[in-house]
């Protein structure tokens, strides 16, 4: 039994598929700021639809049930949906959203990648982020796991070796390695310390560096300035307190040291002070501003 169904099959031009699916890794929830920043350009057309009840469970994931005057006027169901859409220049781009699959990961990244080299896409990309030792009076830098080093420096990689826990994206990313298909997931770093609140900064490294990788032309001014907004909260929060403000120094010490350097990851924390503090005083803040 297939796992999805076609409901158009458009022509396109050597598409770029963008991987947007939600559950893994995003810290600050800049992927799906990112994604929504891409998916806000233009309007889309649903070209697939994924089998929810082959993929998702559906008690982790519950449809959202509609009531009016007592009566259940029916059910809107999680799903994961292909669409496609044009960047403001006519680019064709795909987007695969929804939620990440709970089961038939094989399955379903051979589906998707299949997909891809039926409607002649030559770029798979992710976008994912993750907390790190880093400064919010920097840019958010980027790292990346990639089919390939070419691919990877492009971006920014990680030179250690390490083993983590993987989302859908580094099985997509697997089986697009053995056929061949070119794949990369752009890894934005968010602040350890503000990694629970939303984090513009860093979903606007993610679009500029996919508009850098497609050849695309998909607006950054809004996130731009909620990106300084952000900052500007956070300049304030970290004034408060002496310790917080040598945490902040420290880590824009060891940002500018390694500026020539790929970007650190989530291990590199060890030896400086803990943001968890720090962490709770944003909490606190968001929570007496209702946001």
């Amino acid at each position: 039994m297939s796992l999805y169904e076609f409901l158009e099959r458009p022509d396109l031009e050597s598409p770029v598929l963008v991987l947007a699916l939600e559950g893994w890794i995003d810290a600050g929830g800049a992927a799906a700021m990112a994604a929504t920043a891409v998916l806000d350009t233009a309007e889309t057309t649903t070209l697939v639809r994924f089998d929810a009840d082959e993929l998702l469970d559906h008690r982790s994931r519950r449809p959202i049930v509609h009531i009016d005057g007592g009566l259940n006027t029916g059910l809107t169901w999680p799903a994961i949906e292909l669409v496609a859409l044009s960047d403001p220049q006519g680019s064709d781009v795909l987007v695969l959203r929804g939620s990440e699959p709970d089961h038939r990961w094989r399955a379903f990244a051979r589906a998707v990648v299949d997909l891809a080299l039926e409607l002649g896409v030559g770029l798979v990309v992710g976008l994912g982020a993750y907390p790190a030792p880093a400064p919010h009076t920097r840019r958010s830098r980027l790292a990346s796991t990639a089919t390939d080093r070419l691919l990877a420096d492009r971006v920014g990689s990680l030179r250690t070796t390490v083993d983590v826990p993987g989302g859908i994206n580094a099985a997509i990313e697997e089986r697009c390695a053995a056929v061949g298909l070119p794949a990369v997931t752009i890894w934005a770093q968010v602040p350890h310390y503000a990694s629970g609140m939303a984090y513009p900064g860093a979903a606007l490294a993610l679009v500029e560096k996919l508009n850098e990788l497609g050849s695309f032309s998909f607006p950054t001014g809004e996130l731009a300035a909620e990106a300084a907004a952000t900052r500007s909260r956070l300049d304030t929060l970290v004034a408060e307190s002496a310790e917080h403000v040598e945490l902040l120094r420290q880590l824009e010490r060891n940002a500018d040291q390694s500026e020539t350097e790929p970007g650190p990851g989530p291990a590199d924390a060890e030896g400086l002070p803990s943001g968890d503090e720090l962490a709770g005083e944003i909490e606190r803040f968001l929570r007496e501003q209702g946001g």
